[in-house]
C-alpha cells in the first residue's frame, strides 16, 4: 500500500513537470503569464547591468549578530530585562534566565521529508529548513507569545504581544524615565538582583 502511493507520488510529479514544461514551450501563442515572466527578467537583467548590486567589504549586520551571539551565547545564567507596555501606555518587567523564547522557536524541524525514488541515482532532491545559529527552528506561527523562566524563583512567566502590547528586551535594567514606575510582573524584582 506504501509502495503504491508513491509510485503514485512519482507519477503525479513527473507529470506535473511534463504538464508544466509543455505549457511553457508548446504554445504556438505566448500566454500573458509568459509575456510578463519574460518582460519581468529582462527588466531585471537590463537593471543589473546598469546597477550591479554594490558589494561590501564589511557586513554591520553581520557585527551585530556575532554581538548577540557574543552577549547571549556564552551562559543561561544571563539575565534578561523585559520591559512590557500595555495599551494604557503603563510598563511592567520581567527578569530572567537567559532570553524570552517565542511559540514560534522548535528544537525540532517544524518540516518532514520521506525520500521519492524517481531517477536511477535513487533519490529526488528536497530543500528542508536549516537551523539558524542557536540551533533552533522558527514554525513561523504563534510569534506573539512568549515564554520565559523568572530569574530567582525559576516560575514559567508568559506573555503576548501585539494587541496594543509590546516589549523591550535590555541585558542590564533600565533607569528611563518611562521605566521608572514599572512594576514587577514576575517574582524576581530589580532590587533582589545583585548588579
Amino acid at each position: 500500500m506504501r509502495l503504491t502511493h508513491r509510485i503514485l507520488a512519482a507519477l503525479a510529479v513527473i507529470l506535473l513537470a511534463v504538464g508544466l514544461t509543455a505549457c511553457e514551450g508548446g504554445e504556438a501563442q505566448p500566454s500573458s503569464r509568459a509575456k510578463e515572466n519574460k518582460s519581468r527578467n529582462s527588466n531585471y537583467d537590463r537593471l543589473v547591468a546598469k546597477q550591479p548590486a554594490a558589494t561590501l567589504d564589511y557586513s554591520p549586520t553581520r557585527a551585530t549578530k556575532n554581538f548577540w551571539i557574543e552577549t547571549w551565547g556564552k551562559s543561561s545564567t544571563k539575565l534578561s530585562y523585559v520591559y512590557l507596555q500595555n495599551a494604557n501606555g503603563q510598563y511592567g518587567y520581567y527578569i530572567l534566565k537567559g532570553l524570552p523564547v517565542t511559540y514560534c522557536v522548535s528544537l525540532l524541524p517544524p518540516e518532514t521529508a520521506s525520500r521519492l525514488d524517481l531517477g536511477s541515482d535513487g533519490s529526488a532532491g528536497v530543500v528542508l529548513q536549516a537551523p539558524s545559529m542557536d540551533g533552533t527552528y522558527s514554525s513561523q506561527s504563534n510569534c506573539t507569545s512568549y515564554y520565559g523562566q523568572d530569574a530567582e524563583s525559576g516560575a514559567y512567566v508568559e506573555w503576548s504581544v501585539g494587541a496594543n502590547q509590546s516589549y523591550f528586551l535590555y541585558s542590564e535594567p533600565m533607569d528611563l524615565p518611562q521605566f521608572k514606575d514599572a512594576v514587577p510582573l514576575g517574582k524576581t524584582k530589580i532590587s533582589d538582583v545583585k548588579q
